[in-house]
């Protein structure tokens, strides 16, 4: 699993609207292994250790319902969340998270 500094929570007292960002992870040998192995059960297994991974990410970063996971990201190792600006830049320095970005609409 995901091994974490203990970090500040960064809630939304501080902050103002949420939005949608995309967090995406870096290299993890444990994804690599669960996604080569797609069977049925291989793929239910590699949705479980992401989502997991993600909630733990976020719970040991962020305070506690500051913020809302939409999704889990099965093809790549990422995750929807709805975040504040600050806690998008809290993100971007945590351990294992190589690309945090805002949600962009197409009109």
């Amino acid at each position: 699993m995901c091994i974490l500094k203990k970090r500040k929570a960064v809630g939304m007292r501080n902050s103002r609207k949420t939005e949608l960002y995309f967090v995406f992870m870096n290299y993890d040998p444990v994804y690599e292994r669960l996604q080569a192995e797609r069977t049925k059960e291989g793929a239910y297994e590699l949705d479980l250790y992401l989502s997991r991974k993600h909630d733990e990410l976020l719970a040991n970063t962020l305070e506690y319902g500051s913020y809302k996971k939409t999704l889990s990201l099965a093809i790549v190792d990422g995750f929807a969340v709805e975040i504040t600006e600050e806690q998008a830049n809290v993100l971007r320095s945590a351990n294992g998270v190589r690309v945090v970005e805002k949600n962009q609409e197409v009109a």
